[in-house]
């Protein structure tokens, strides 16, 4: 017998069976090396968050930041019963990039999408560039007089940013490049997270965790070392 629907529930459009989470292992997976296809990218079309803060959002964004909104899809719920109807607005956020929100119709926030104020929370953030320190200088003292906090201007790696927060508590990112990368940090890059990796695999072996940094220095001090004499 076909199940019945309730509620609000529609029959699964394809959209929304394609979003049933399922996860792969990558170790089944097949390297893109071993096809040569190079898989075409132009940038982040958008990066997207659900808010239950519908009129604070809107007029941080489109008001105080000045980012055009310029979509916006009103949706009934996509198939299952606990799923919501909901609104899909997107920002301009320059350069064809959007920053878009999902507001659930008739929701409260689950408290695991609640902030725990640890920095795991702040680990997903959106980043925005602009062109030199003027600009970042402008951000930073037109958002402190429209009455945002904004945290000074700090140097990490190749980037200096600013940061600051939005009405839902999520962690947004102003920053402009310091230095182009160079071959050099791709390489760099990738003895970092082999020293990491393979020393992780062998100390979950052992029933052990990864201690930390100093001992991933460690690791990667050995793999430069034959990067050098190769």
């Amino acid at each position: 017998e076909t199940p019945k629907l309730t509620g609000h529930a529609q029959p699964r459009s394809g959209i929304e069976r394609a979003l049933q989470v399922q996860v792969d292992p990558v170790d089944e997976m097949k390297p893109a090396s071993l096809d040569g296809i190079e898989l075409p990218l132009n940038g982040v079309h958008h990066s997207a968050r659900p808010t239950w803060k519908l009129r604070e959002t809107v007029e941080f964004y489109r008001d105080i930041l000045g980012l055009p909104l310029i979509h916006v899809i009103g949706a009934r719920a996509w198939g299952p019963p606990e799923h919501d109807d909901f609104l899909h607005f997107f920002f301009d956020a320059g350069n064809g990039a959007t920053i878009a929100f999902f507001y659930y119709i008739g929701s409260d926030q689950p408290d695991y999408c609640k902030a725990q104020g640890s920095h795991y929370d702040t680990a997903t953030h959106t980043a925005w560039t602009v062109e030199s320190a003027e600009e970042l200088q402008l951000w930073k003292d037109t958002l402190e007089k429209r009455g945002v906090s904004v945290s000074p201007r700090t140097q990490h790696e190749v980037l200096e940013s600013i940061y600051f927060f939005d009405p839902n508590g999520y962690l947004l990112e102003v920053a402009r490049r310091l230095r182009p990368l160079q071959d050099i940090d791709a390489v760099d890059a990738r003895l970092t997270l082999q020293a990491a990796i393979d020393l992780e695999d062998e100390l979950m072996a052992a029933g052990e965790r990864l201690p930390d940094i100093a001992s991933v220095w460690q690791r990667k001090a050995k793999l430069v070392a034959e990067h050098i004499e190769g």
